[in-house]
């Protein structure tokens, strides 16, 4: 689907693509997989020297103002070595956006830019143990201490926990306050006496360092608050579009790196004298799931524009994390079963890439709560009315208004 992209954004696609093709080992990807490497810092440290991450920020901080169609582009070229290394390298966009939009000069030039060029190592401190979902219910507090905070609390599910420079938490800093103003956002450093108290144990999306964090008694400087005094809820309402929307491109690579693996093997197992594309079955299943990819590609790009319109995308972008995450579910379950048996096995990536994506079903907003958000949006926009558009009641074949009874 190249049409889709200018001469320019093909060519910062296909640079990304070269990257992940040369510079990243499988030795690495198989290490992070199997625990023995638990870090994900090689990776950015090296795509930060070759000028690709946050590609859609300012020059001045790193960045190569690009818009959001090529850094959708991008993230699907790093999708293709699964949800680990996808997670890597699209922190430092998720934790810059707020630094971007919100943070201070200085912010942005002590945090920003080092972590562009790849020499800080990132991380976002959001879900709690008590849960994920509720972003208001959190219970990790900020208290005032001069011109100091004190956190205290705890967060978990932090891909980078085990080795990040920095992260960016989120925690309460008026309990007493409606929940929308209860909120702030603050830059912690390790050093500040940040502790890493567990490495989980992952059914897939390993190596990352994935693990929970404890504040106990942490000061972090006032100069430390991203955006305003307890005006966190802006910062994570924007913060929704990158995290879901690098999820959703992110699933486009893994699904399309697990299709062509089954495609390939297709053309070369045989079976009953011949190779087993020939068959019906195999081909359909091939077919379902490059028409599914496609589909997904195509709902991703238009969010991207939506994003880079300036318009509202939350519910766009909802839609494509939603729907590329679940085809990208369908994609690698097909082609494990296009391959049999032996795609259940460690000699293909195609389990590993179904470990992978499973994640992505729950990961920056379940996609339950996408439904939420998408439902929310759509009744709003219907019922608001006042568009031209043809209203088909009128078309049926009996009209009858007495019929209509609602209650």
């Amino acid at each position: 689907m190249d049409f889709l992209y200018s001469p320019e954004q093909l060519k910062v696609r296909d640079e990304v693509r070269r990257f992940v093709k040369e510079q990243v080992p499988s030795s690495k990807v198989r290490e992070m997989d199997t625990g023995e490497l638990e870090s994900g810092r090689w990776f950015i440290e090296k795509a930060g020297a070759a000028g690709i991450l946050g590609l859609r920020f300012p020059q001045e901080y790193g960045g190569r103002g690009l818009d959001w169609v090529t850094e959708v582009a991008a993230m699907e070229e790093v999708g293709v070595l699964g949800t680990s290394l996808g997670c890597a390298y699209i922190m430092p966009a998720i934790v810059g956006e707020a630094l971007a939009l919100f943070g201070s000069e200085e912010q942005k030039r002590k945090y920003l830019a080092p972590t562009l060029a790849g020499r800080l190592y990132s991380a976002e401190a959001l879900t709690e143990p008590r849960g994920g979902s509720d972003f208001f219910g959190a219970t990790t507090t900020a208290t005032p201490d001069g011109d100091h905070f004190v956190l205290d609390g705890q967060k978990r599910f932090v891909v980078g926990a085990q080795d990040s420079d920095w992260f960016l938490v989120y925690a309460k800093s008026d309990p007493q306050a409606k929940p929308h103003e209860s909120m702030s956002c603050f830059i912690v450093e390790r050093d500040f006496g940040v502790e890493v108290q567990n490495i989980y144990q992952l059914m897939g999306t390993r190596g990352g360092g994935t693990g929970r964090l404890v504040f106990n008694q942490v000061r972090v400087p006032g100069a430390n608050l991203v955006g305003q005094l307890h005006g966190a809820y802006a910062i994570f309402n924007r913060m929704m579009v990158p995290e879901r929307l690098h999820s959703a491109a992110g699933a486009l690579g893994t699904a399309r790196a697990a299709l062509e693996v089954a495609t390939r093997y297709s053309t070369r197992r045989k079976a009953f004298g011949q190779t087993i594309n020939n068959f019906q079955a195999v081909g359909f299943m091939l077919a379902d799931s490059v028409a599914a990819l496609d589909a997904a590609r195509a709902l991703c790009h238009a969010a991207a524009l939506a994003a880079d319109a300036g318009t509202d995308a939350r519910r766009i972008v909802s839609e494509a994390k939603k729907v590329a995450t679940e085809s990208a579910w369908q994609i690698v379950n097909q082609a494990m079963q296009v391959m049999g048996g032996i795609g259940y096995t460690s000699v293909y990536p195609i389990e590993r890439l179904l470990r992978d994506t499973r994640l992505s079903l729950i990961w920056t907003g379940s996609n339950q709560v996408m439904n939420l958000l998408i439902q929310h949006e759509w009744f709003k926009q219907v019922m608001k009315g006042g568009d031209d558009a043809r209203d088909v009641e009128d078309d049926a074949l009996t009209p009858d208004e007495a019929e209509k009874v609602f209650e």
